[in-house]
């Protein structure tokens, strides 16, 4: 198999075996960020496949400079972009948005971690179903912030809002969570 650089320099070019190959080596990897997202399986194979549509479209300004062998985690992060932009950009023009709630100023945002609980046990399967179960609008900041490593600032002008809804949304998605996997270790107790 051809490196990502000479992958991405016949990409350029347009040559089509070549896209194809960048689409099948990333696809899994896109669609996990896109479905992330989007809850619907279909929509979210849809979000994956316009994100590749831009991939190719704006090739041109990623640059394949191979530094030091960081050509594929600067993809990466590249690629990343790319879809979790074309995800907000869908739930915005279908009208899934949900109101992003906020709590007062006085509220506290660090909460104290707990790793007590913290280890293998909990399957990825499970943990994704919890961030599915979030409110749309407690998904989003929770995946922006905490997976794809997005400031606050970040987000408030990605989602149109303010820094503390951002925050708040991030305090009440812990929460759920906290308490959903607590919940999962209870059960399994039994």
């Amino acid at each position: 198999m051809d490196s990502l650089h000479t992958i991405l320099k016949s990409c350029l070019k347009e040559d089509r075996k070549s896209q194809q190959c960048l689409y099948e080596k990333y696809y899994r990897y896109a669609l996990k960020i896109a479905f992330r997202y989007i809850s619907d399986y279909n929509d979210a194979l849809t979000i994956t496949n316009d994100a590749f549509i831009k991939v190719f479209k704006n090739l041109k300004q990623f640059d394949l400079k191979d530094g030091e062998g960081f050509l594929e985690p600067r993809f990466f992060g590249w690629l990343k972009r790319i879809v979790v932009n074309t995800a907000l950009d869908s739930l915005k023009k279908n009208d899934r948005q949900t109101p992003i709630e906020t709590l007062d100023d006085t509220a506290c945002w660090d909460i104290p971690e707990s790793s007590d609980m913290a280890d293998s046990k909990i399957l990825y399967k499970e943990l994704i179903g919890y961030l599915k179960d979030l409110p749309p609008s407690y998904n989003k900041v929770f995946n922006l912030f905490v997976i794809d490593g997005y400031s606050h600032a970040e987000i408030a002008e990605m989602l149109n809002i303010s820094i503390g809804a951002s925050k708040s949304n991030l305090f009440k998605a812990k929460e759920i969570l906290q308490k959903n996997i607590a919940d999962f270790f209870e059960t399994k107790k039994v």
